[in-house]
């Protein structure tokens, strides 16, 4: 808990930052603060909520959507302009926030929500500020935890209840990894009365908002704290390009049975073929060979992402 003095200074240097445009390096001169310690105080003031960044969800490039939902077949491609300088965590929350407002535009009552893990769909969750509440609406996790050290708030439970929270909806946990340490114990939770809960909410749910994980970005801590770093060196040498919900797949967007999948509890791909909309939100360069897998899969019927996301997602197909 920040205390009312600290509250303060970082106030004073939210100002500075957001308001004044001052730099990092003239805000430490005016403080005294030296700029790595400006840098960490400006993380902290935004992941204690004293700024807020909100992103004109408006502000969509339809001629790059229009053109990711020709070549994809997609029911919607959502694409927000961000300059490519920006940082990782603006990025993240402008299409977090574009995810958020979609989800809301098309809810209705009796929905079965589908969540996995990560930092943008912990993003996006944190941005959801329903315009009108719906009645019956269920929000049940599609994977289960990690199997290494992962920050709490990009835990899928943690997403979980903090969507059902803001709709004001039930939920499910899921108390099991979604890598089991060996195939007998998949098989002993896959007969609990617990799991077959979880697993049979997956049948029914109608929209679900996925993460997509991909090769390039393994260096990423995120990915690491997942799988431990002794899976995701195999991954390469599986031809992995991508996943989702720790079901990966190559270029064309075919499952892989990896090292991983009989030890693997989290809803089958397939599954996500019958939503109604199935929102994969993700950007980077180093997320396009996973995103270009799951839209080649027809994993997604649905895409929020960044103009420099889409813009490479369109070359790579025009080279093929």
């Amino acid at each position: 808990m920040i205390n009312d003095d600290l509250k303060k200074k970082y106030i004073q240097i939210a100002q500075f930052y957001y308001e004044q445009n001052l730099t990092q390096n003239e805000i430490a001169q005016k403080t005294g603060i030296n700029r790595t310690s400006i840098s960490r105080i400006l993380k902290k003031i935004r992941d204690e909520g004293i700024v807020k960044i909100t992103i004109n969800y408006d502000l969509n490039d339809l001629s790059l959507a229009e053109k990711l939902e020709k070549q994809f077949h997609l029911k919607k491609a959502i694409v927000i302009p961000v300059d490519p300088g920006q940082p990782a965590y603006v990025k993240r929350t402008a299409i977090g926030q574009a995810a958020s407002k979609f989800l809301d535009s098309i809810l209705e009552d009796n929905d079965v929500i589908g969540l996995s893990w990560g930092s943008t769909l912990a993003t996006a969750v944190e941005a959801l500020d329903p315009t009108e509440l719906h009645e019956n609406i269920f929000c049940v996790p599609m994977v289960g935890g990690p199997a290494g050290k992962l920050e709490s708030r990009y835990h899928v439970n943690t997403i979980c209840f903090q969507a059902a929270e803001k709709l004001k909806a039930r939920s499910l946990m899921i108390d099991v990894p979604a890598v089991v340490e060996k195939p007998s114990m998949k098989k002993d939770w896959m007969q609990t009365h617990y799991y077959k809960e979880v697993s049979n909410m997956w049948r029914n749910i109608t929209i679900a908002v996925v993460g997509i994980g991909s090769i390039n970005s393994t260096g990423h801590s995120t990915w690491r704290a997942f799988y431990s770093d002794s899976s995701v060196d195999q991954f390469k040498e599986e031809h992995v390009v991508g996943d989702i919900c720790s079901r990966f797949f190559d270029h064309y967007g075919n499952e892989i049975q990896t090292h991983l999948a009989d030890r693997t509890l989290s809803i089958p791909l397939e599954l996500l073929h019958n939503t109604r909309y199935t929102i994969g939100v993700a950007e980077s360069a180093e997320k396009i060979p996973g995103i270009l897998g799951a839209l080649n899969g027809g994993h997604l019927n649905v895409l929020v992402t960044t103009d420099e996301t889409a813009d490479g997602l369109l070359a790579l197909t025009e080279q093929k």
